[in-house]
């Protein structure tokens, strides 16, 4: 008796983008095939197939879906795709996606924006046109917004703040200095007033944001003066000094470390020489 074949991976992301193309498909069949999609996305050589074979236009399609757990997991799967593969980056931005997930980062469903915000780093990250296609699509806007409202929920704000640091990075090791947007105030004082959300992790999220975004050669530290950088530096300071859990002690003080090489920066370029006179 003839042993049967078992189904290759390229079978049955086949399989699953076939029913995305079936107009028919019950919402539930449509979900399963992308989340069986998602999984089989994972290894690097299907990623790289999942173009050749159809399977990026039906996923970037049901960005529009009107059913939000499907939008989602279309923005994961192309997420996942897109992770450290320049390929299939480049095709998605082929396709228009960005534009689709900027958008979807003002949802007011925290689930949906998070996934996007996952998309978009993906998608952006170590890719110089990403990078431009970002800015073209006011990518900045959507950050500002994350940034700047108190009804986002925290985790997404943590994932704007480590986007902007990862931008900032890419900027300084690649020499590329394209995304002005990086040094302007409306940006430079959304990320500031997160300092002064009394959460450890997110504060140290930021500081890490201002310590790239100060090493940037367009960044004026005046900018970062009006903001009040340095009133905010300082009430921070306090705060740790006074936290009251031993849990947290060791931790703050890893903060408070980072918070002072942070001012030093600060200092040096808002007043040049300061640091060479003082030697």
């Amino acid at each position: 008796m003839e042993k049967l074949k078992m189904p290759s991976d390229a079978d049955l992301m086949k399989i699953a983008i076939a029913d995305l193309n079936n107009a028919s498909i019950s919402l539930e069949d449509r979900q399963r095939a992308l989340q069986e999609l998602l999984i089989l996305v994972e290894p690097i050589d299907n990623a790289n197939d999942l173009d050749k074979i159809g399977g990026l236009v039906p996923v970037i399609q049901d960005l529009n879906n009107a059913n939000e757990e499907i939008r989602i997991t279309s923005a994961w799967i192309l997420g996942t795709a897109s992770q450290n593969n320049a390929l299939v980056q480049s095709q998605i931005l082929g396709y228009g996606a960005l534009a689709r997930l900027v958008k979807m980062g003002y949802s007011t469903s925290a689930k949906e924006a998070a996934k996007a915000m996952y998309a978009i780093s993906a998608l952006i990250r170590n890719n110089v046109n990403g990078q431009e296609a970002f800015a073209l699509e006011n990518g900045n806007a959507m950050l500002q917004h994350i940034l700047g409202s108190n009804s986002v929920d925290l985790r997404l704000q943590k994932k704007a703040v480590f986007l902007i640091t990862d931008l900032a990075d890419f900027q300084l090791n690649s020499g590329n200095s394209g995304l002005t947007f990086l040094s302007e105030r409306v940006l430079l004082k959304s990320v500031t007033d997160m300092l002064s959300k009394f959460d450890l992790d997110l504060q140290e999220k930021v500081l890490l944001a201002i310590r790239s975004l100060l090493k940037l050669p367009s960044t004026d530290a005046t900018d970062l003066e009006s903001c009040g950088l340095d009133s905010v530096l300082y009430r921070l300071g306090v705060q740790l000094e006074e936290l009251p859990s031993e849990e947290q002690k060791e931790y703050a003080g890893e903060v408070d470390a980072l918070r002072r090489e942070v001012e030093m920066l600060f200092q040096q370029k808002l007043k040049p020489g300061t640091a060479t006179a003082a030697l």
